[in-house]
């Protein structure tokens, strides 16, 4: 089974989630429809970022150092330098 670390971006809101999950498009549905109370606040979402793992560990590896850069504009270069390169 393959994972997806992903980032789902509110342009309205100027908003960014992290998440991890096996089912991407299932997943985005959840987050549209209500079922997570702080990403019903700010939808609608768009996949701006997702990147396939063969387990759910590293999955879950990159998720957490995404986290960690705590800042838009770290996110978004990541983002530019992992697709670019």
């Amino acid at each position: 089974m393959e994972f997806v670390t992903y980032v789902l971006y509110n342009k309205t809101h100027d908003r960014y989630y992290i998440g991890h999950t096996n089912n991407i498009e299932i997943r985005l549905k959840q987050h549209s429809d209500g079922r997570n109370s702080w990403t019903n606040r700010y939808k609608p979402w768009v996949v701006i970022y997702q990147n396939k793992h063969p387990t759910r560990a590293e999955a879950m590896r990159e998720e957490r150092y995404l986290k960690s850069l705590k800042n838009k504009e770290r996110i978004q270069e990541y983002i530019k330098k992992y697709i670019a390169g």
